[in-house]
């Protein structure tokens, strides 16, 4: 039986959700902006973040069942997602692509690299208990 098959259903797709918003988002920022193609795969990724970002409020073990800091970040994402769409709605271009690149650095990188820490769900998996 695979590891993930002992994981519960909300983190079992917390983490299919990041692995492939990872790649996506790398894919999203390297492609050529504006296209057909750069439009629907951003559009993939922010609802592959908010996917993310909700599913953490269920995902609580690091904190005896409350909330934790990590909690901030998701609220943080969220809030900078809703950020960027109304920038480009009102074509500031800059400030969208300003705000895309903090929360693929900030949200998805930073976070997954804190789920590597000992004693996380991921860092377990890859690493052994």
């Amino acid at each position: 039986m695979s590891a993930l098959a002992g994981l519960a259903p909300v983190v079992q797709v917390h983490l299919a959700a990041a692995l492939i918003a990872l790649i996506l988002g790398a894919v999203v920022l390297a492609a050529s902006k504006g296209t057909t193609v750069h439009k629907a795969m951003g559009r993939i990724w922010v609802v592959l973040l908010v996917v993310i970002s909700l599913g953490s409020f269920w995902i609580r073990e690091i904190n005896d069942g409350g909330f934790s800091a990590i909690h901030v970040l998701s609220v943080v994402t969220l809030l900078s997602l809703a950020y960027a769409i109304y920038s480009i709605r009102r074509g500031r271009v800059r400030s969208h692509r300003l705000t895309m690149i903090a929360v693929y650095a900030g949200g998805m990188i930073g976070a997954g690299l804190g789920a590597l820490a000992p004693g996380r769900v991921l860092s377990g998996l890859l690493f052994g208990p």
